[in-house]
């Protein structure tokens, strides 16, 4: 499970979505997150996961990446369900016991909304993390907040910590693993037992990981010292970022796409509404 865990991580590749500049590709994510919680029809909650399946494709990101990073979520999704399924209230009773009922709109918004949270993380993965390097994204980042360096806020800084922080988590998993291996080589247990017991078994891996952060933390330390890094003062650019004629179709696509959702949400007088 440990492994399935592909936040973070960069798959290179030739495809249009890798090709975007990834700034616009930080604002076609913040405009598709901000179009699926927009979502509430039927037909509009289908679109949108096609949508975020039409992404994969067209990234050429492998199916089976996708599928390894949804895996950890799975309980997620599954309390998600179980709370809007009997907490929902409708019009149209199917099953009753004591205090629990289940509505047919309860179904409706458990399946929708374990939707939204697999098209949000499949969207929002496909397009920034899975197809930008952690060092685009630190430039792309500083660009778009570039305008906040006049009233002295470190833009610089802070885009440099998220990319850092991006760029470990990876790292961390494998650390991890690692360290579950060897506990379990010594015959630690991590299955077994209770939720006290399974949390006791994690402090022989929690202690030891945050040990190695730290190492790592005050080694990088060291190599940016070393390497004369003073933030951006006096820095300049191999590669400069700009715009082309993809990005703005881009920008166009997403922003129809939006649009669309949001008149059809007003207009279509059919469909279960969430």
């Amino acid at each position: 499970m440990i492994k399935d865990i592909t936040l973070g991580q960069y798959f290179p590749g030739n495809s249009i979505v890798h090709r975007l500049d990834p700034r616009m590709k930080i604002i076609l994510t913040i405009l598709y997150i901000v179009t699926i919680f927009l979502t509430k029809n039927v037909y509009c909650y289908i679109a949108v996961f096609l949508s975020s399946i039409l992404l994969v494709l067209v990234s050429r990101i492998s199916l089976k990446v996708v599928i390894r990073g949804i895996r950890p979520i799975l309980y997620v999704l599954a309390f998600t369900m179980v709370i809007n399924l009997f907490f929902t209230k409708g019009e149209t009773l199917l099953w009753e016991w004591w205090r629990l009922h289940i509505y047919l709109e309860g179904i409706y918004r458990a399946v929708f909304m374990a939707l939204r949270v697999v098209s949000l993380i499949i969207g929002t993965s496909v397009l920034l993390t899975y197809t930008t390097s952690p060092i685009v994204l630190t430039d792309a980042i500083e660009g778009l907040l570039s305008p906040l360096k006049k009233i002295r806020i470190p833009v610089h800084d802070f885009a440099m910590m998220m990319t850092i922080a991006l760029r470990f988590i990876p790292t961390l998993i494998d650390e991890t693993d690692k360290i579950m291996n060897a506990q379990k080589a010594r015959g630690a247990d991590f299955n077994s037992g209770g939720l006290v017991k399974r949390a006791k078994a994690l402090i022989p891996i929690l202690v030891p990981l945050f040990v190695s952060s730290y190492s790592r933390a005050e080694d990088l330390a060291v190599a940016m010292e070393c390497r004369c890094y003073r933030g951006d003062v006096g820095r300049t650019k191999f590669v400069r970022l700009s715009f082309s004629g993809k990005d703005f179709v881009a920008f166009v696509l997403f922003v129809s796409f939006g649009a669309a959702v949001i008149l059809a949400n007003l207009y279509l007088p059919f469909g279960f509404k969430v």
